[in-house]
């Protein structure tokens, strides 16, 4: 239902009531009609239908005495007829008469602040009323901690104590925050809804948590001791949480209903948990897949080797380096990396680093000479001025 039909639909002439009926005489003229045109009883009767779903749209609108003083209170304001507005039908800044359609055109025109002034008058406040209320449910607030796990938890899961600090009900007046032995009564200014409406230029109404009770629906004369009227009190307890397997540094993990517990029956809010992971001394992480550095011999890189590399939390595998790998190459282990999403794991990759050696010997000095006079190499930096001069590659 559009704030449109809200305004331009007749719901006394849909019932066929007047506008000061009792809510006994709603409640009878709905039952009629509702039982005449009950799709059940005028099956493949379109018209029928139309009237059913007309007439339970006025009286679910008319049947409560919130939603029907919004509803007469819009009516009056902009009345069947035509509303005053400035500026409509006649020169900038002059009173002038427009429909129903020009209001709403403007008001699209003008952007979310009109926006929030209608939906307060006419859904809004309906909609906050329902949490705001003492009477009704309230939902408990959202919690956030932190948690600081090792490199291999995170990648494998772990399940780690938190201690969470959190509003609950008082444990003395059981939330209702009255002293023992009293009952909090309905605020009178707002008739227990917890809202207050006020109009600013007579024209629009905006909807607020009642100043008298704070929302809360209910005033205490007599407040407890422990809560001082606010019915909360702190909460300390410890809870294990589980981290799943594949978490990253700074990831924020959502534990829905392990937050502050609700009120009058609200649901549990959430726990938001950040998690912070230590570095480790020999693994690092590259999305789903494990990063390793292997030292090797020049000779190993030389010649070709195989070497044993260490995987994150099993045994050890062979790692094959072909002849003539360069410094920096890496190869792929496969399915030895963190397990993604649909189950299936990552892969290691593993970066060879050649280790010159800080101290030969003479002999050794001496095999690396011969090496060099055998191998003839040519100096592998003439590309490298010559690039420089040319500027290309």
């Amino acid at each position: 239902m559009s704030t449109k039909d809200y305004i331009e639909k007749d719901y006394y002439k849909v019932l066929g009531v007047s506008k000061d009926a009792s809510p006994d005489d709603i409640k009878k003229a709905y039952r009629k009609l509702a039982r005449a045109n009950h799709p059940d009883a005028n099956p493949n009767n379109p018209e029928a239908e139309r009237r059913f779903k007309d007439v339970s749209e006025a009286h679910d609108v008319l049947s409560s005495p919130a939603k029907r003083k919004e509803y007469d209170e819009a009516r009056r304001l902009f009345g069947a007829g035509g509303f005053r507005f400035p500026g409509a039908g006649g020169r900038t800044g002059q009173p002038g008469t427009g429909s129903v359609d020009d209001l709403f055109r403007q008001a699209t025109q003008a952007g979310d602040g009109f926006g929030d002034l209608f939906g307060g008058l006419f859904g809004g406040a309906n909609r906050t009323r329902t949490s705001a209320t003492g009477r009704g449910p309230r939902r408990g607030s959202d919690i956030e901690g932190e948690a600081t796990i090792d490199f291999t938890a995170s990648v494998n899961g772990t399940t780690v104590p938190m201690q969470m600090v959190s509003e609950a009900a008082c444990p003395t007046c059981q939330g209702t925050g009255a002293k023992a032995g009293t009952v909090p009564h309905v605020c009178p200014k707002c008739e227990g809804s917890g809202m207050q409406t006020s109009t600013s230029g007579g024209v629009f109404a905006v909807t607020e948590p009642c100043t008298e009770c704070r929302g809360r629906g209910m005033v205490v004369d007599d407040p407890c001791p422990t809560c001082g009227g606010s019915g909360r009190g702190r909460s300390t307890r410890t809870m294990q949480v589980r981290i799943p397997a594949g978490v990253t540094d700074g990831q924020r993990i959502r534990l829905k209903g392990k937050g502050g517990a609700g009120e009058n029956g609200g649901a549990a809010g959430d726990l938001y948990v950040i998690v912070h992971v230590r570095p480790h001394p020999v693994f690092g992480r590259k999305g789903d897949n494990l990063t390793l550095t292997a030292p090797v011999t020049f000779t190993e890189a030389a010649l070709g080797a195989s070497i044993d590399v260490p995987t994150l939390d099993g045994p050890s595998v062979r790692l094959k380096i072909p002849a003539g790998t360069p410094n920096g190459r890496t190869f792929r282990v496969r399915g030895k990396g963190v397990a993604r999403r649909d189950g299936t794991p990552g892969d290691l990759l593993v970066s060879v680093e050649v280790v010159v050696p800080d101290q030969l010997t003479d002999e050794a000095k001496q095999a690396l000479d011969a090496y060099a006079a055998a191998a003839g190499t040519s100096n592998p930096r003439l590309g490298l001025f010559a690039n420089a001069r040319s500027g290309s590659a």
